[in-house]
């Protein structure tokens, strides 16, 4: 399994634009072919990074998924949003594995001794 980690630099002025974008990326991405885990939005700290991760079984099954987005007449749209509103500055992918053992742990609660 990869993820597609997308680092976007957004206008934080128009931070709702983007969350459009992303909750639309939400019904096509599924779609397409790809497993969303997640957009995420800046909270706190620094206000013009956001991120999107989605994970396919491999490079190839990627290869599919972005044929599939280009015939997709709602992900066409979608760029398009983005492109007329220009809340999205930058833009950088990279493509990362898991590491064994580490993701989807839950939290453990712990006695607090006084």
């Amino acid at each position: 399994m990869i993820t597609c980690f997308i680092r976007y630099e957004i206008d934080p002025f128009q931070r709702d634009d983007f969350n459009e974008y992303a909750k639309n990326w939400g019904k096509i991405i599924p779609r397409c072919g790809g497993h969303l885990v997640g957009y995420f939005l800046p909270h706190e700290g620094t206000n013009y990074v956001a991120w999107g991760l989605i994970a396919f079984g491999s490079l190839a099954a990627y290869e599919t998924y972005r044929a599939r987005l280009k015939t997709d007449p709602h992900a066409r749209n979608n760029f398009a949003f983005a492109q007329e509103r220009k809340f999205i500055l930058k833009e950088e992918r990279s493509f990362v594995q898991v590491v064994d053992g580490t993701l989807g742990i839950p939290a453990q609660m712990m006695d607090v001794v006084a």
